[in-house]
């Protein structure tokens, strides 16, 4: 479970991490303490990280998420983080997006405490009157003027993260208000819908790769049975092409001697009417003679 809490100092985020923390057995990740921490491990973005706040300047961004990127590969951290104090800004919050894309890893949810900047300052007020009346030190961070500075400082930086989140359907907005026992409840309920919708997304997964699966079992050998019968099917017509092919060429050539044969009769029948013609003159011509001699001899 990896999770982001936002809402203005005071709004009572650090107690609802500390009882996530219990609940899930998950750690909370501060960026003042993870710098901390790398600084004095002496690791490579650690020392990095060292000489720029020496120089009295502000830890840029890209060494934040390289302390979060080597703290959240620790043992500690598998089972799901709450971070605490980043990220402060939209910019800061892309380049968180970028790292977990990176490893693979995806935010749960965030959880805004939406509370009324008013209540808050007097709240604060009303606590430093009664520290001051029981003669008890008051921090000098823990002031309704520091608050009200902080505050200001929260709506300009941080509150659009508030839309940044909205857009990618990963905010829950909690009334900060209520009991603290409420907020957990609240909180608690939003978690469990969320992991309910995990688990009904997984099973869809699983259950479409099953689907997919039987399908592409099933159409394997469907797809090669038609291929097989076409070919089949395609080589009995080849085959049956051939056959008539060579019928038609024996039909052809059949043709040939045929035409051959009538014509050659055709050249018998004429040769032969020739001669009975030839023998019919000439038959004819030898009784002229004949018939002549005859009327002449009647003559005499």
């Amino acid at each position: 479970m990896r999770l982001i809490l936002l809402g203005p100092p005071g709004a009572g985020k650090g107690t609802q991490a500390q009882r996530l923390v219990h609940k899930h057995g998950i750690v909370q990740l501060s960026t003042g303490d993870m710098l901390r921490a790398a600084v004095a491990a002496g690791t490579p973005i650690g020392l990095k990280a060292k000489d720029i706040m020496a120089s009295g300047a502000l830890v840029p961004d890209e060494v934040v998420v390289g302390i979060i990127a080597d703290r959240i590969e620790e043992p500690d951290a598998k089972k799901g983080f709450i971070l605490d104090g980043f990220p402060r800004t939209v910019a800061q919050a892309e380049a968180l997006d970028a790292l977990l894309k990176q490893k693979k890893l995806n935010l749960d949810a965030v959880i805004e405490l939406k509370v009324n900047e008013g209540a808050l300052l007097d709240r604060v007020a009303t606590r430093v009157a009664q520290m001051r009346e029981r003669g008890e030190e008051v921090r000098a961070d823990d002031t309704p003027e520091v608050l009200s500075n902080r505050l200001a400082s929260y709506r300009a930086q941080t509150e659009p993260l508030v839309d940044y989140y909205s857009e990618r359907r990963k905010l829950a907005t909690i009334d900060g208000m209520m009991a603290i026992e409420e907020v957990t409840e609240a909180i608690n309920k939003v978690l469990s819908a969320v992991a309910e919708a995990d688990s009904a997304r997984a099973a869809k997964r699983a259950s479409g790769k099953k689907t997919a699966k039987r399908v592409a079992k099933k159409a394997k050998p469907a797809s090669k049975k038609p291929a097989r019968k076409a070919a089949k099917a395609a080589g009995k017509v080849a085959k049956k092409a051939k056959k008539t092919a060579k019928s038609a060429g024996k039909a052809a050539k059949s043709s040939k001697k045929t035409a051959k044969k009538a014509k050659s009769r055709a050249a018998g029948t004429r040769a032969a009417k020739t001669r009975t013609k030839t023998r019919k003159v000439a038959k004819k011509a030898a009784k002229k003679p004949a018939k002549a001699a005859k009327r002449l001899t009647k003559r005499r």
